[in-house]
């Protein structure tokens, strides 16, 4: 049998040793490694900045001396982004988000219905804005607000029908989750109508997503082609009849540009002149989106000439990108256990802290376990003592460990 001495010794000895122990593991762990950066939207070529364009054998150049700070070519029904420059960069979109107030609102209104506006349906808006003209107490086709926001890209025509739609708060809120649905990830809308306000951006690549959303309405086809048109007037005090004026659409290119369908221009001080143009030739609609060029002329030269560019380039390029389609609903999951993402199993829940914390009761120790003796069957012995030191060294670890881990697992 040891003597105290001795035991004393050979405990300090273990002890010494244990620090090496512990530090073996740590010594032996994989380096960390970050996790690859996030592919952008489209294609890891769209997150680039400059020109991105593959050209094949006898692709024509693409126009000199283009100013925008972020433009896109894009074919309209396979989605391929032909040329690009920046397209992701997220700038103010002025008008050019009316294209998704339109996606999003358009379809809930027959065009024949008829609303008499308020007076609080045309305040708020802010100034300097474009106006069709509206007056408070008077009638108004569906239609009719609809070519105010189309032609005239007024802003109170938007807010009338952001009101019947529920608010403005309300419309953008739909707004925001409808370019989520689009996958539209650098649009934030603060405001229906585009008007400058701090956060409100987009991007080209967004635009595009919802020109060529809209486009497939036949509605929403109709308007932005439309080139000039009739607004109700106010009521004349001496004849009570109503008048009527005329309006003509905005877009400097429509009427101009061989094929074009429409889509929206836009100008604000913040955003400077941007637009989305969409134009059909020999059965192929291109799309194609400039904003911030340096002046506000520019933007439907720069759009005519990628255009022209386009159909030209259209079989003598790789695409670089494409447009993302519609994400599909969220399916409601099955009772039970949420899944995880993109259809992995959900990881196990958490167990409560309660549960972490708590703790195996400890079972009382006979008298002769609490004595210094070895060699005796009720006592610890010298292992005993071994095991114990280690135990106490280790700040009671592999213990507390085992019964965290025994308290904390999950009910099967």
């Amino acid at each position: 049998m040891l003597t105290r001495p001795k035991l004393a010794q050979l405990i300090a000895a273990c002890l010494a040793a244990f620090p090496v122990l512990l530090a073996t593991p740590a010594a032996v762990a994989a380096p960390y490694s970050p996790p690859p950066p996030q592919t952008a939207v489209g294609g890891e070529r769209m997150g680039l900045s400059g020109v991105q364009v593959d050209p094949l054998a006898g692709a024509p150049a693409l126009p000199r001396d283009l100013t925008g700070r972020s433009w896109i070519v894009a074919d309209a029904a396979s989605g391929d982004v032909l040329a690009a420059s920046s397209p992701h960069l997220r700038l103010a979109p002025a008008s050019t988000l009316k294209i998704l107030f339109a996606d999003t609102v358009l379809p809930k209104f027959d065009r024949n219905a008829v609303h008499r506006v308020a007076d609080a349906e045309i305040q708020g808006i802010g100034p300097g804005s474009s106006l069709v003209g509206i007056k408070e107490d008077l009638d108004y086709k569906v239609e009719d607000l609809w070519r105010g926001v189309f032609l005239s890209s007024g802003n109170d025509a938007v807010h009338v029908l952001a009101h019947m739609n529920g608010g403005i708060q309300q419309t953008v809120a739909e707004m925001q989750a409808r370019a989520e649905a689009l996958q539209a990830k650098d649009t934030r809308v603060v405001s229906p109508d585009g008007y400058d306000m701090e956060g409100q951006l987009s991007s080209a690549y967004d635009l595009t997503l919802f020109a060529r959303a809209g486009l497939r309405n036949p509605d929403f086809r109709m308007y932005c082609a439309t080139r000039d048109a009739l607004f109700p007037g106010a009521v004349d005090k001496n004849t009570g009849q109503r008048g009527s004026f005329g309006i003509a659409n905005t877009d400097r290119l429509l009427g101009k540009y061989p094929g074009l369908i429409g889509v929206k221009n836009g100008f604000t001080t913040e955003a400077g002149s941007t637009f989305v143009g969409a134009a059909e030739r020999d059965g192929r609609t291109l799309l194609v989106t400039v904003m911030h060029p340096t002046t506000y002329q520019k933007v439907y030269d720069e759009t005519a000439a990628l255009l022209d560019w386009g159909f030209a380039a259209a079989d003598k390029v790789t695409p670089v990108g494409r447009l993302v389609d519609e994400a599909p609903a969220a399916e409601p999951s099955p009772g039970g256990q949420a899944g995880g993402t993109a259809g992995a199993p959900a990881p196990p829940p958490h167990p409560s802290p309660s549960a972490q914390t708590e703790q195996t009761p400890r079972t009382p120790q006979p008298a002769a376990a609490r004595t210094a003796s070895g060699g005796d069957g009720g006592g610890l012995g010298t292992v005993g003592w071994l095991l114990t030191a280690l135990a106490l060294a280790a700040g009671g670890t592999g213990a507390l460990l085992l019964r965290r881990r025994r308290a904390g697992r999950p009910a099967e």
